[in-house]
């Protein structure tokens, strides 16, 4: 179904996924906090992807690099110079907007006059030490990837790894956006799920096809729908400076299709660039043939925040049950914050003595969420609305037989199981359905 982004930001907010910044303080425009769901739903993200990326690949290993890094990595990676956008204010009513964002050369919100577009560099920058100076100025990284290029070495010659090889990273990335906006898809502080995968050149065209294909796969396997995804590749006159090809994954949100990842084909711009302007030889030697050779690099480039707000519009359901309408987010069982609701039948002291108990034996697998509060209709109700798979209840009759009902979120349908045995039942539901890597083409 089609969805309102104001019916997610209602759930978001009532639900506790996400929190507008400093709301008490009348808020900070375009930040956000990740409530008790929220940071469990992308934590899950994060590990879907760390699973896919490196867990089930011998090829590729992990990286956390540093936020700050010398101002000389910027200027070699081309972003001092070139990381801007066209900007321009309006005359009127003062508002900012990027240039490429507007459609008629009218201000979109009072129709006044705008000025004349002019680049604005979107690094934020700060100071390092106790003296705001020119030489004190540092940047807050506006990718991780750059982190990843800079560790090249260090990180080949202590895995010694042969090409190809991959070095994945998720991290914190900000950028001073012009015109934020649409929820949590477009803020300044921002996480990012990357991977610089290094190849000799003559097989880059190849990896990158490839790569096409297996981040394609991997949101298929989130539960995400054929139809809300798209791929798109970049035509040659909006290819960054470093992109021999890029191609995006877009999704179909409620304001039209946006970019949730970026694969490019980055060539050998950046191992060149820093080994340029460090002095250092980034170049690989093959230790079968002595070739030596700097590599090309292909960069799946995903957001975080982009895929959880993907994954929320994706999930979102409103259907009539009894004739009451009803919210259910239909998330796959491996993303979904809690995995099991534990919900005693009444609030007696026999079934909540039953009812924690369950809760203990349950909490060492699976993040749970336990509720003895309001109609088992409501606290149903409830759990659908925050995508909670399965919920188990406790009645009466479990006092007698020692069994309790498994009820499944989408199909509603209950089922009757022995406590004795409802670690494995729930485990054989739950089950985990990784992404198995594609490895075609020899990625």
């Amino acid at each position: 179904m089609a969805v309102d982004v104001e019916k997610i930001t209602s759930l978001a907010k009532r639900r506790g996924f996400v929190f507008q910044s400093s709301e008490i303080y009348g808020g900070i425009n375009s930040t956000w906090d990740y409530g008790p769901l929220g940071v469990e739903l992308k934590n899950n993200v994060k590990r879907a992807w760390w699973r896919s990326m490196v867990q089930l690949r011998d090829d590729i290993v992990g990286l956390d690099a540093a936020i700050l890094m010398a101002p000389d990595v910027w200027r070699a990676s081309g972003h001092v110079e070139q990381f801007t956008d066209p900007m321009v204010d309006c005359k009127s009513c003062k508002m900012r907007f990027r240039a490429d964002h507007l459609e008629g050369d009218r201000c979109p919100n009072c129709g006044g006059e705008l000025t004349e577009p002019r680049q604005f560099n979107m690094m934020f920058k700060t100071f390092m030490g106790p003296v705001e100076e020119d030489a004190a100025v540092v940047y807050l990284r506006p990718e991780t990837a750059q982190g990843i290029f800079v560790n090249f070495q260090n990180v080949r010659t202590i895995t010694r790894r042969r090409l190809p090889f991959g070095i994945a990273q998720i991290g914190k990335s900000f950028r001073n956006e012009i015109s934020p906006g649409n929820f949590i898809f477009r803020s300044r502080e921002f996480e990012q799920m990357e991977c610089e995968y290094f190849v000799p050149p003559a097989q880059a065209e190849d990896a990158y096809r490839a790569w096409i294909q297996e981040r394609h796969a991997w949101y298929l396997s989130l539960g995400i729908k054929p139809e809300s995804l798209r791929l798109r590749e970049h035509t040659p006159d909006e290819l960054s400076h470093y992109s021999a090809g890029t191609t995006d994954i877009e999704f179909l949100f409620p304001w039209g299709w946006g970019e949730l990842e970026g694969i490019a084909n980055r060539t050998d711009y950046d191992l060149r660039r820093h080994s340029e302007v460090s002095g250092k030889d980034l170049t690989y030697v093959d230790d079968l043939t002595n070739e030596r050779y700097l590599p090309y690099v292909v960069e799946p480039a995903a957001g975080v925040d982009r895929t959880v707000m993907a994954l929320l519009c994706d999930a979102y359901d409103e259907v009539e049950v009894n004739g009451e309408q009803r919210t259910f987010l239909r998330l796959h069982h491996s993303l979904a914050p809690y995995k099991v609701a534990v919900l005693p039948l009444s609030k007696k002291d026999s079934l909540i003595g039953v009812a924690h108990e369950i809760e203990r034996t349950l909490r060492p697998h699976w993040m749970i969420t336990y509720d003895e509060t309001q109609s088992i209709g409501r606290r149903y109700a409830r759990q659908d609305e925050i995508g909670t798979p399965f919920c188990v209840t406790i009645d009466f009759d479990s006092l007698e037989d020692h069994a309790v009902t498994i009820r499944e979120r989408d199909s509603m349908a209950q089922v009757r199981v022995p406590i004795a045995r409802l670690v494995s039942a729930l485990a054989e539901r739950l089950a985990p359905s990784g992404t198995v890597p594609l490895q075609v083409a020899g990625i």
